[in-house]
């Protein structure tokens, strides 16, 4: 019998300090339609995980990269509804609120490489109370005279519509493991299964030169 370490194990990220930072959109996965509690209820919500880079907050991760970029996500349900928070922080970024028309639709990979402010707080863990966690307490626009630095990490996106195996294994556990339990990662082994591409609808409850 093995004993094998595996690289990573017991390994804690140091938290991003709280506190205001650019950023800039880089990464979308869509989890897909997942089993989700809320109000001690279970409910089927369609999930999408957006990521942000902090170009100007760099740390040395892996010393065979160098320098990279402090990354962060945020966890979605893909609604534009009127309470949901995705619509929420959407229109905290661009500045106004959507129309009734916009809402009915929109493609959230608009958002990739899109500029923002993003503050960061920490927070206490629901389920372990010792732990503390990063998480993004809002979204806004860039101040007018504050420019973001270019994107450092590549423009990642991972859905359905063009499931991409590769992609799915770069993912991280935790990630691929949510997805697994995905009413359209179960599809995908009917070939007449739908596409599920990654565009928010308002059935469920910018400044001008913003491209979103």
């Amino acid at each position: 019998m093995a004993i094998t370490a595996k690289k990573g194990e017991g390994f804690e990220r140091e938290l991003i300090p709280a506190g205001n930072y650019v950023a800039r959109c880089y990464k979308m996965i869509e989890i897909g339609t997942v089993p989700t509690e809320y109000l001690g209820e279970t409910k089927m919500l369609h999930k999408v995980r957006i990521g942000w880079e902090l170009p100007s907050e760099l740390k040395v991760f892996n010393p065979e990269k160098g320098e990279q970029p402090c990354v962060i996500d945020k966890e979605y349900t893909l609604s534009l509804g009127e309470k949901a928070n995705l619509r929420k922080d959407l229109q905290s970024w661009r500045g106004k609120a959507f129309t009734e028309a916009e809402a009915e639709s929109f493609d959230i990979t608009k958002l990739l490489g899109v500029p923002c402010m993003l503050n960061i707080i920490h927070v206490q863990g629901k389920k372990d109370a010792t732990k503390t966690y990063q998480s993004i307490g809002s979204v806004s626009p860039m101040p007018k005279g504050l420019v973001c630095p270019e994107q450092i990490n590549p423009t990642f996106t991972f859905e359905f519509d063009t499931f991409n195996q590769e992609k799915f294994d770069t993912l991280p556990d935790f990630i691929k493991d949510q997805i697994r339990t995905s009413e359209e990662y179960k599809s995908l082994s009917n070939p007449i299964a739908d596409a599920f591409p990654m565009t928010s609808n308002i059935n469920e409850e910018e400044h001008d030169d913003m491209p979103f």
